[in-house]
C-alpha cells in the first residue's frame, strides 16, 4: 500500500474514532431523555437532517450537472449527521448544547442504517449510465460505520458513567488531540492529491457552498416556521447546516475507497469553518 492508502484506509478512520470516543466522554444517558423534554426541536431538527438535507443535496447536484464522482461525494455529506464540530460551534455561539447533542447523537444512530440503503440507491442511480458500478456493501457498511462511530461513542459514555471526574477531565485534551490528529491526516491526504482539490474546488466549490448556505437556512427557516426560537433555533440551524465531513471523508476513501468521491468534502469543509467561524464570531461575542 502506499502512503495515501496508509492514511485514508487505516489513520482517518481511528482518528474520526478517537473524535467519536471523545465525544462520548461528554455525553450522559440522560442525554437521550431530552428527545422527550424537546420533541418539537428534536423532531424538526432530525427531519432537516435525515429527510430534507439529503433532498436539498440532489436538487443541488442536478441543478449542477455533477459528474458520477462529485455527486456521490455531496451525497455522501448531504446523508451524514451533524458531528462533534457542529457540537463545538453550537457552545461557542450560545446555542441550546443539550440539544444540540441530542441529534447529533442520535443522527448518528439512525444514519448507521440510512447511509449505507440510500447511498447504495444513490450509487445506482449516478453511475448507471456509464457502465461504472460501485457496490456498497450493505451490511459491512453498517458494521464499519457502527465500529467508527457508534461503539466509541459508547465506551466514552460508559466510561463517563464510571469514572465522571476522568471523564470532564479528559474532555479538553480529548478535543485537542483528536482535532489535531484530523487535521493533521486531513491535510496529508489534501497534499497528496491537490491537483485534485483544486479540481474539486473548481468542480463542486460553488455546489458544496450552496449546500453548506441553503442547509443553514433551512433549519432556520423550519425553527422559525414552527415557533422555535432563541438558543434552539441557533441550534438546529447549526445542526442542518454543518455536517460531519470526517465521516463523509471515510465514507468516500475508506468503504468505497475513492479520493475523489472525497474532494467535495474538502471543500465542503472549508466553506463550513467560514461559515461557522462567522457564526461563531457573531453570537459567541453577542450579550
Amino acid at each position: 500500500m502506499d502512503a495515501t492508502t496508509i492514511i485514508t484506509q487505516i489513520f482517518l478512520p481511528i482518528s474520526l474514532a478517537i473524535i467519536m470516543f471523545g465525544m462520548g466522554l461528554t455525553l450522559v444517558f440522560n442525554d437521550f431523555a431530552r428527545l422527550f423534554t424537546y420533541p418539537k426541536e428534536v423532531f424538526i431538527g432530525l427531519c432537516n437532517q435525515l429527510v430534507f438535507l439529503p433532498l436539498i443535496g440532489f436538487l443541488i447536484i442536478i441543478l449542477f450537472d455533477l459528474n458520477s464522482s462529485m455527486a456521490i461525494g455531496v451525497m455522501i455529506l448531504s446523508l451524514c449527521p451533524g458531528g462533534p464540530t457542529s457540537n463545538l460551534i453550537t457552545q461557542v455561539a450560545k446555542g441550546n448544547i443539550g440539544l444540540s447533542v441530542t441529534l447529533t447523537a442520535l443522527a448518528s444512530l439512525i444514519t448507521v442504517f440510512t447511509i449505507p440503503i440510500i447511498l447504495s440507491k444513490a450509487i445506482t442511480y449516478f453511475t448507471g449510465e456509464t457502465g461504472v458500478v460501485i457496490e456498497l456493501p450493505l451490511i459491512q457498511t453498517m458494521i464499519q460505520i457502527l465500529v467508527i462511530t457508534v461503539i466509541p461513542v459508547s465506551i466514552g459514555m460508559v466510561i463517563r458513567k464510571k469514572n465522571q471526574a476522568f471523564a470532564i477531565r479528559m474532555e479538553r485534551p480529548m478535543r485537542i488531540a483528536s482535532t489535531v490528529l484530523f487535521v493533521i491526516i486531513f491535510l496529508l491526504v489534501m497534499i497528496a492529491n491537490k491537483d485534485l482539490i483544486v479540481q474539486a474546488m473548481k468542480e463542486v466549490g460553488l455546489a458544496t457552498l450552496i449546500l453548506n448556505l441553503s442547509t443553514m437556512a433551512l433549519g432556520y427557516i423550519t425553527a422559525k416556521v414552527f415557533y422555535i426560537k432563541g438558543k434552539s433555533q441557533i441550534s438546529i440551524t447549526i445542526e442542518s447546516g454543518i455536517q460531519n465531513g470526517t465521516l463523509a471523508f471515510v465514507i468516500a476513501t475508506t468503504i468505497l475507497k475513492n479520493v475523489e468521491m472525497g474532494l467535495p468534502t474538502g471543500a465542503y469543509s472549508i466553506w463550513m469553518f467560514i461559515t461557522g467561524g462567522i457564526l461563531m464570531w457573531r453570537l459567541g461575542g453577542s450579550k
